[in-house]
């Protein structure tokens, strides 16, 4: 095992999961150990994982309440994604409040799965590194936390940079409002959906005509059209 791959716990009290999540992120070059139980993963050194990947629904100890324990008993802040058969909306509020990267349902695409590890391997490094999920024509500096359009750099917020990257990253992929709200802002101010709007509005301003790009589904949510 190459010594620079990343760890990965795959955490689901399913076999045959876990089975072929371990087959499969393996044959990308991952390190991936898996635990049947959140009773399981805790007995393992966690502190040396650089990726966890939960199941919500399992015996008596949820993903949730381990995705807790982790974050505020623990102090680990290594990024998790959330692997559920559940997908309800109070679900995908939960998990983001707890500090999940990102949240997949059940049954999942291993091709999806590997290309959201590495983009939420990419922020949490805060790597500067060519992406190719990147869209034609833009670069994503995590270091830096720039966005350069055509070697362009566009002068964003904070906020505007953590959306903007996002929906970057995620290219088709919709995000409604209540999504952005939980993962941008979180539980620091009291924001609405107008926020989103109005952050959006002035992100497609300073891309200029590249502002075409970012979609709105009437109804959904936000993402980035190639």
């Amino acid at each position: 095992m190459n010594r620079n791959s990343k760890k990965i716990l795959a955490v689901d009290d399913e076999e045959d999961i876990l089975e072929i999540l371990q087959f499969n992120l393996s044959a990308e070059g991952f390190e991936v150990e898996t635990a049947s139980s959140a009773e399981e993963a805790l007995q393992k050194n966690l502190q040396s994982y650089d990726l966890f990947i939960l199941d919500i629904m399992m015996g008596k100890m949820s993903g949730f309440h381990l995705a807790e324990k982790m974050r505020k008993e623990f102090k680990i802040g290594k990024p998790i994604i959330f692997l559920t058969a559940r997908g309800t909306e109070n679900d995908k509020i939960t998990g983001f409040n707890l500090g999940a990267d990102d949240y997949m349902s059940k049954p999942f695409s291993i091709k999806e799965l590997v290309a959201r590890i590495r983009a939420v391997l990419r922020r949490s490094s805060g790597s500067a590194t060519d992406n190719p999920e990147t869209p034609e024509g833009f670069t994503i500096n995590y270091e830096k936390k720039r966005i350069e359009i055509e070697g362009s750099p566009l002068e964003l917020t904070k906020k505007e940079f953590e959306i903007l990257s996002l929906l970057l990253m995620n290219p088709g992929k919709i995000h409604p409002r209540h999504e952005l709200l939980d993962r941008i802002w979180g539980n620091d101010v009291i924001v609405t959906d107008r926020t989103v709007d109005v952050t959006i509005a002035r992100i497609r301003k300073k891309m200029g005509e590249k502002g075409e790009s970012l979609k709105n589904k009437s109804g959904f949510g936000y993402y980035f059209e190639e």
